[in-house]
Parts: C-alpha cells; structure tokens; sequence
C-alpha cells in the first residue's frame, strides 16, 4: 500500500478525509501542510515550537513511542491530552492508515 487515509476533525465536528502518500517519506506535519490545513509549524519540524500538536482522537495505539523531546515540548501546552503529538514527529507510514486527528493549535 502506498496511499494511507488520514481523518481530520473540524472544530465544528465534522471529519474531512484526505489520502496521504506514505512513500515519499513525508511526516505528518508536512502533509498537512501541503494539504492546505491549518497549521503553524512554524520551526518546519524540528520539535521546537509545537505550532504542529494534533490531538488523535482514532488510532494512537498504532503509533510509535513518544520521544523525550517531543514529550518535553508537548509537556509545555495548556491543552495537551493524553493523545497529544507533533505531527512533525510522526511519519506517514501504514500505521497511520485511517487515523482521526483534530489539529490544536499555536504552540508557545
């Protein structure tokens, strides 16, 4: 498989669904990007800034281990979850087949 489905839920709750290329090795985050959602990532995926945090609302079980950096820049949000990430963190790759996520937001 080369194409995954990633689910983006809208502040009003409705989900939009794009399909993501997982053989250009592309993260998340700069996916999102191209796609035109609204996200800041503003430091272009270095795990500085947080501008990228998503929130997965379907499928963080199939993700990989949170890092020490990731979690240290997570940790500084208001409104971090408990399936808070950096998009810019996570790879496209088939474990992110049909995940849910709700983009959170400007960082610090």
């Amino acid at each position: 498989m080369t194409d995954i489905k990633i689910n983006i839920q809208n502040v009003d709750n409705s989900t939009i669904s794009l399909n993501a290329p997982t053989d250009m090795g592309l993260s998340l985050m700069e996916f999102l990007k191209a796609n035109d959602c609204d996200i800041l990532a503003t430091c272009g995926g270095m795990a500085l800034c947080a501008t990228c945090h998503v929130e997965i609302i379907e499928g963080f079980d199939n993700l990989q281990e949170i890092t020490d950096d990731e979690y240290a820049m997570l940790d500084t949000l208001p409104n971090i979850t408990s399936t808070s990430r950096l998009s810019c963190q996570l790879q496209l790759s088939e474990k992110l087949n049909n995940i849910t996520l709700k983009i959170m937001g400007d960082g610090i």
